[in-house]
């Protein structure tokens, strides 16, 4: 698929918070199969909301920051939702970016075959991955994010696995319980983050 057919639903033309270290733009995808309760991007849910970007423009403002930047970040919403990301990750590479990708790993098939263009990962991890469906609302959303994580610790590209601490639906038993999965992944552990009430709809 053309990379002009990805669907974006916002851009951080500076951020020094989405790959840590690094000084990258931000390319967030419109549309994510999970409804999380807490996100606090719920306008980007929706795969089909209308937008106000389009790739020709956002591959016209990259181009014009070779140099200026060390790398990409493609967010959400969920990125591996659209199947135009392979081919737009591969024409930001072209430009001489480094590229990272913030996942929760509900499709592993397509985050697979993504993985070789990747050099960073921040995996979102929401819970226990038995009790996933609780938070996502979507069944089996667990077993996918398990193995999503699985891929990524076996691929050996650098990642940041987090966790956003929200009490009403996270408490420290689950957090225990969520350390024991992990820690049965090879020693994998994450990363609390505090929970945004920016634009969360539940908040």
């Amino acid at each position: 698929m053309r990379a002009t057919e990805l669907r974006i639903g916002g851009l951080a033309r500076l951020s020094t918070c989405d790959w840590p270290g690094e000084l990258v733009a931000t390319v967030f995808c419109q549309g994510c199969p999970w409804n999380c309760s807490y996100c606090h991007n719920p306008h980007l849910i929706p795969a089909h909301a209308e937008t106000g970007l389009d790739w020709d423009n956002v591959l016209s403002f990259l181009k014009a920051r070779r140099g200026l930047l060390d790398g990409v970040v493609f967010s959400g919403g969920e990125p591996t939702l659209q199947a135009a990301l392979p081919e737009a990750i591969r024409e930001t590479r072209a430009l001489g970016f480094r590229i990272g990708l913030h996942t929760g790993g509900p499709y592993p098939a397509r985050l697979e075959a993504v993985l070789p263009l990747i050099d960073w990962i921040g995996y979102d991890v929401k819970a226990p991955f038995a009790e996933y469906e609780r938070i996502t609302g979507v069944p089996g959303s667990g077993v996918k994010a398990r193995k999503g994580l699985e891929m990524v610790l076996e691929s050996g590209i650098a990642c940041d696995i987090r966790t956003t601490e929200y009490e009403p639906v996270l408490d420290r038993a689950a957090l225990a319980r969520l350390a024991d999965d992990l820690a049965a992944m090879g020693g994998a552990t994450t990363r609390l983050q505090p929970f945004r009430s920016v634009g969360c709809v539940e908040a």
